[in-house]
């Protein structure tokens, strides 16, 4: 085996606005969630997108590259879904266009065993397969270095045109191309319908249809069953000998476990004797799109200019975090989670068990910034069920009073144009209908999950918290209030410490972030450093919430909790404070005392807000108008307070009120 490795003698036109432009397969991947059952026994799937082009676009994207998607979607969510998820890791999407006449493509498929990945593609007449010459754009073609098409795209009339179309624009504007083989036989018509699984049947036809198309590529990628069917040979020598006939492309022969070989000029006898890499060996769960992150990971190497070995160093490294784990572009890496990989791949056989690595993947992948968070907490349960039995109210209006205080926060977030900085925090016993209803609208939303004032910690649907979590959105914050005391005593803190980390797995599994609420219980002695003692022992458990709601504090103890934070946990969302029901005036001071911090990111308050205008609205003195506009009065004076104390408050009437008689009448409205 040959181990010199050859600098990449590709040349790229500079300045591009975009690394690679991916033309293929874009569609819905639904993966069995039943590891181990055969196809027609699974009972549940999880959503992904796929599709191998844009599984490329994606991982591209995820590793630094500036990509481009150009396919078609059908007018209809899962077209939705699919263009906010390339949107989502920073992937070019101006280039999907919406097919008004047809469906987005979806892929059915199980994990039977290491060797057995039954799939149905649904494919009739798709979005994707109708890309037309129409929509491709030859100034977008020529903004990029390199254009990757899949083989599938050449396999109808149609997408054969359009393809092409795109490859001359490519060639004429010096855009280096790639060919991902992709060779699935049931999508060009040679098993049944419902045979996806299959990867290999020799076809003639198909040969000549691949090697009419291959002197057009400077790099061509695929397995040594692709390169078979490319090449038509006997067996992979001759067949990439074909292939050599007709193309003088760089060829990258993705090899499984043995890894890959790169062949840049004349086919070697053998491919042990080409240059071979060989990464690490990792425990296989899912082979399937794989091969879409070994590409994603040359390709990197490969338009940095990186020489054959590093590339296929991230190609193999890329292509073993996928195997190890469920779906295909949710699974590709970061960089940060690659070069973590890449020093330790000796010891990570398992990088599913890797807790650190587990963590890097849910923390480095792209999510959406909340710098501030003005939040409106009424997942109160307790407060509300008094509320009404001290007004004579019937229990169940409760459900109605917490959606108009969604429809108060929705005037707020458009009076105040606070979208991406406005959010509530709700119960589902007394707010499901209030969780439905803010659900969707880009708002932060939290739900809570702790029994009201248990203690030690108890959950308020049982101890089987992650079954309760599989029904939840995924935009849903896991908030639960613990009473934590690090001088607690043994038997009612490690209780406390079990039933945290049993929320903090629950969530590792479900992907819902999780806030957690430390307030020290009454009862024990509470000194200047308690909470940050609280902190510091959960993250010593290795609890790593994405967001910690805390009371306020002194500037000195805000600057011991931004240390601790940064020290222990650098992606850590941010603090937010709590209310306590304290009145305008004592919170502004809480404000104001945290306005150095480099971790306070908002507040979430809520008995101050709606106490006063709850109880009126449920004795029958005001109406629904009245409770919103007492509501809003009261939360746009605290969003204001608080933009006052960073120095970022909107002037407005209705946000900053001045003078002391606004100032009692807010007070008596609190």
């Amino acid at each position: 085996m040959t181990t010199s490795s050859v600098a990449s003698a590709t040349l790229f036109e500079p300045d591009r606005a975009r690394d690679i432009i991916c033309l293929g397969r874009l569609g819905v991947d639904l993966y069995a969630q039943q590891i181990g059952a055969r196809l027609e026994d699974v009972t549940s799937f999880a959503k992904y997108l796929g599709g191998s082009s844009a599984n490329i676009a994606f991982g591209c994207a995820r590793l630094g590259l500036k990509s481009a998607m150009l396919a078609r979607v059908g007018n209809e969510h899962n077209g939705q879904f699919l263009t906010n998820a390339l949107a989502a890791e920073g992937c070019d999407v101006s280039h999907i266009k919406i097919d008004p006449d047809r469906l987005t493509a979806m892929v059915m498929l199980g994990l039977k065993d290491k060797e057995t990945f039954p799939l149905i593609f649904y494919r009739e007449n798709c979005a994707d397969m109708a890309l037309a010459q129409e929509d491709i754009d030859e100034s977008f073609i020529a903004s990029s270095k390199a254009l990757l098409i899949t083989g599938t795209h050449f396999s109808t009339a149609n997408v054969h045109r359009t393809s092409s179309l795109a490859l001359d624009y490519a060639h004429r504007h010096n855009v280096r191309t790639v060919l991902d083989i992709d060779y699935r036989p049931v999508l060009w018509g040679l098993t049944d319908k419902g045979d996806g699984e299959t990867r290999f049947i020799a076809d003639q036809s198909v040969t000549a249809h691949l090697q009419a198309i291959l002197p057009k590529f400077d790099l061509v990628a695929g397995t040594e069953e692709e390169f078979m069917i490319a090449g038509g040979g006997s067996d992979i020598i001759a067949s990439l000998q074909a292939v050599r006939a007709v193309s003088h492309a760089t060829l990258v022969v993705k090899r499984g476990p043995l890894g890959c070989a790169v062949i840049r000029g004349p086919i070697p006898a053998s491919l042990d004797v080409a240059f071979n890499y060989q990464g690490a060996r990792v425990e296989v769960l899912n082979v399937l799109g794989a091969g879409d992150a070994f590409l994603s990971g040359f390709l990197k190497g490969w338009l940095n200019g990186d020489d054959d070995e590093t590339c296929c160093r991230y190609a193999n490294a890329c292509g073993a975090l996928v195997v190890s784990r469920h779906a295909c572009a949710p699974a590709m890496p970061t960089p940060v989670e690659l070069a973590y990989f890449l020093a330790n791949s000796d010891r990570l056989q398992r990088p599913d068990l890797d807790a650190h690595l587990t963590r890097l993947h849910r923390v480095t992948t792209p999510r959406r910034a909340w710098n501030e968070v003005n939040v409106f907490a009424f997942d109160h349960r307790n407060q509300f069920f008094e509320l009404a039995r001290e007004s004579g109210a019937a229990e169940s209006r409760l459900s109605a009073l917490k959606c108009l205080l969604v429809e108060a926060v929705a005037e707020t977030e458009q009076a105040l144009g606070l979208q991406g900085k406005i959010g509530v925090l709700i119960d589902d016993r007394y707010g499901q209908d209030a969780l439905n209803a803010a659900t969707g609208r880009g708002w932060w939303v939290g739900r809570t999950v702790e029994m009201p004032l248990s203690n030690p910690l108890q959950f308020d649907y049982g101890r089987s918290i992650g079954s309760h979590l599989i029904s939840w959105p995924k935009e849903h914050v896991v908030k639960c209030l613990v009473q934590f005391h690090p001088d607690d005593t043994v038997e009612n803190r490690l209780e406390q410490e079990a039933q945290i980390r049993a929320l903090y797995d629950a969530v590792q599994i479900s992907g819902h972030e999780l806030l957690l609420e430390i307030i020290p219980p009454k009862s024990m002695p509470i000194a200047d450093n308690t909470v940050m003692r609280a902190i510091k022992r959960l993250y010593n458990l290795g609890i790593y919430p994405e967001w910690w709601k805390l009371a306020s504090m002194s500037p000195a103890q805000w600057a011991e909790i931004d240390f601790l934070i940064a020290e222990r946990d650098p992606y850590c969302r941010g603090v937010v404070l709590l209310g306590l029901n304290a009145s305008v005036a004592e919170l502004a001071h809480g404000f104001l005392a945290s306005k150095d911090s480099k971790t306070c990111r908002g507040f979430m308050v809520g008995r101050t807000i709606f106490h006063a205008p709850a109880r009126r609205w449920l004795q029958g003195e005001i109406d629904d108008a009245s409770l919103i506009a007492e509501v809003r009065t009261i939360f746009e004076r605290l969003i204001g307070v608080w933009r006052e104390s960073r120095g970022s408050a909107q002037q407005s009437p209705r946000t900053v009120l001045t003078g002391l008689v606004a100032e009692q009448n807010l007070e008596h409205l609190a």
